[in-house]
């Protein structure tokens, strides 16, 4: 069907049953379940008047791409882009609110980018931005671990990032990267005020043009032997120390 995607599991579709039930095409519950979690998800999309077709868990495993589907499915329709990273920006700043950006500067794993949109989301970030030819994009494994997040946190992958960053910084957007060989750490940095946070891949860190581009470079303090952190779980200590000092 053009224009359709799946989304599986439970919070991936749970949450576009609550924000645009409309927008469902069709769900695939697997009937053998009976638990009251999937008695009263059938409810909840009864009561919303979406088409429900009973499947077993195989023919929803090979409509959603993967065995992790929780005996739920649903085609939807690809909701349109509400808007532009500069209108996102303008309505921000109009509502006199100082934007909180995450950035992901070549992530490519698609269960590290549904787990940083979650995180963001959480956090209460306005946007998620990314590269177009250094990221992955939103797919149902993205939508599946992201919880939801993928349905409501904006995702931005831009052509030219460094460009992007470039662009934030004009509009007095401060853009701080995450390195391990930064000189000051994460709680002796301002992160109030229009902020982007740039976290880069695991290992590899952010591509030496991102880096160059940043204001400021920060570091996670890391006490035990290991020398890195998951992305997702840099991104949620750094977005939400930003949360807390802008608390």
């Amino acid at each position: 069907m053009s224009g359709s995607k799946v989304l599986f599991g439970f919070h991936a579709v749970g949450v576009r049953l609550k924000t645009a039930p409309q927008s469902i095409v069709e769900i695939y519950f697997d009937a053998s379940r009976r638990d009251a979690r999937m008695r009263q998800f059938v409810a909840r999309a009864q009561e919303a008047q979406v088409r429900l077709i009973e499947a077993d868990a195989l023919r929803i495993a090979k409509l959603a791409g993967s065995h992790g589907h929780q005996g739920l499915a649903a085609r939807v329709q690809a909701l349109p882009a509400l808007h532009s990273l500069d209108d996102l920006l303008e309505q921000i700043e109009a509502a006199g609110t100082a934007p909180l950006l995450l950035v992901l500067d070549g992530i490519t794993d698609p269960h590290n980018l549904g787990a940083c949109l979650r995180v963001a989301d959480g956090a209460g970030a306005h946007a998620v931005i990314a590269p177009k030819d250094h990221a992955a994009g939103v797919n149902a494994t993205v939508a599946k671990v992201a919880s939801g997040a993928a349905e409501t946190m904006p995702y931005f992958m831009v052509t030219n990032l460094a460009r992007t960053l470039g662009e934030l910084k004009e509009r007095h957007i401060r853009v701080l990267g995450a390195s391990d060989d930064a000189p000051q750490t994460l709680y002796q940095t301002d992160l109030k005020g229009p902020l982007a946070l740039v976290l880069g891949a695991e290992g590899d860190g952010m591509r030496q043009l991102t880096r160059k581009t940043c204001d400021e470079l920060l570091r996670i303090p890391m006490r035990g032997a290991v020398e890195s952190l998951n992305v997702s779980v840099a991104s949620g200590v750094c977005l939400y120390e930003a949360l807390r000092q802008r608390s």
